[in-house]
């Protein structure tokens, strides 16, 4: 069974307040020399096909008026 990663995250343009917030905050913490930070999120799914995966970003994963997505396919493992 193919295990899946997608990743969601603002296209560019978007406002990112959580990315905002991280950028501002790293500084504080000491962190010096971070810039254009974005967060994103992670999907993982195991799936018996691969076949519906670009429908199911469309329809639920993502929201791709505002959203970027990226599928990443593991193979199946062997053994």
């Amino acid at each position: 069974m193919p295990h899946v990663r997608i990743l969601i995250r603002p296209k560019a343009g978007i406002l990112d307040p959580q990315g905002t917030a991280v950028e501002q905050a790293l500084p504080q913490l000491g962190f010096a020399g971070v810039s254009n930070v974005h967060v994103g999120r992670l999907v993982e799914l195991d799936v018996t096909t691969t076949d519906e995966l670009e429908a199911m970003c469309q329809k639920l994963l993502a929201n791709p008026l505002v959203e970027d997505y990226e599928i990443q396919i593991d193979p199946p493992a062997a053994g």
